[in-house]
Parts: structure tokens; C-alpha cells; sequence
């Protein structure tokens, strides 16, 4: 989650998120895509708020959960009916030290002072949600889960 402005953006943090949020999960989708056709498992896909909603600073971030949420959707599609469940889980504010690795000063105090008017949530309400989405019945499918603190607007 490296955010900043597109006009002063160090261009490698474009590429370091691009090759972990996308392309690491893509290649580890497909390297993963045998054993769940094989046994109808689920496969969970980490996205976050940011694949749905977009903010100045965030470009990046946003083109590259909005891509982990089109690349699952098209992977539904092509193993539904093979009995794959394709399960992605966008969390909103997360107490992590993810935040910790945003270079650009300002995006970073704007972060900060946007986590100090809420309660974000933490590993194990994410966590929990996972278990939710993976213990329903083989024939549910929770494609999509949004989960944000109750007090996050953004």
C-alpha cells in the first residue's frame, strides 16, 4: 500500500505493488489452480476497499485491487461449475503496519489522521470472515465480502 500522488510517485513503488498485489497472486493462483480443481476446494483472494472505492493518493493501490477483483471474477467464471468456490475479502481499515511503508509523507498523515477518527479492525475480525465464507455449504458461494469498521465512511 505505497500511496502518494501520481505527479511525484516514485515509479518502482508502482511496480513493487503491481508485482505483489497482482502479479503475485495471479502466479500463485495458477500454481494453486490444479489442487483446487482437483478436490472443488475454495481459493480466498485478498483485495481490500480500495478495489471498489478510489481517493486522490491511491492510484496505484486502487488499479491494483480493482485488478485482483476482475482477475477472481474471471477465475469464477471459468471453475464454478468445476465446484471451485472463488472467495474475495476486501478489508477496509486494518490495523496493521502496512500503513508503515507509505514513503510519501503526506498521503501517510492523511492515512493517519483518517485511522484516528475510527476503531479499524484487526487480524482476527478479518480472519473470522474468512472462516465464515470458507464453512458455508459446498454450494454457497460468498463471492464478494466487504468489511470495514462500522465508523469508516471512506
Amino acid at each position: 500500500m505505497l500511496l502518494g500522488p501520481i505527479e511525484t510517485a516514485d515509479t518502482s513503488e508502482w511496480v513493487r505493488m503491481i508485482n505483489t498485489n497482482v502479479l503475485g497472486l495471479m502466479f500463485m493462483t495458477r500454481a494453486a489452480l490444479p489442487h483446487l480443481l482437483r478436490r472443488r476446494g475454495s481459493v480466498v483472494q485478498m483485495s481490500s476497499a480500495a478495489g471498489r472505492v478510489t481517493r486522490p493518493s491511491t492510484a496505484v493501490y486502487n488499479a491494483s485491487k480493482f485488478a485482483v477483483g476482475a482477475f477472481s471474477d474471471v477465475l469464477r467464471q471459468e471453475v464454478a461449475d468445476r465446484g471451485v468456490r472463488v472467495i474475495v475479502v476486501e478489508p477496509g481499515a486494518v490495523d496493521t503496519p502496512l500503513r508503515e511503508q507509505i514513503t510519501d509523507a503526506g498521503a501517510r498523515a492523511t492515512l493517519e489522521r483518517r485511522l484516528e477518527q475510527l476503531r479499524p479492525l484487526d487480524a482476527a475480525d478479518v480472519a473470522r470472515t474468512v472462516v465464515f465464507a470458507l464453512t458455508q455449504p459446498d454450494h454457497v458461494a460468498l463471492n464478494e465480502i466487504l468489511i470495514r469498521p462500522t465508523q469508516q465512511a471512506w
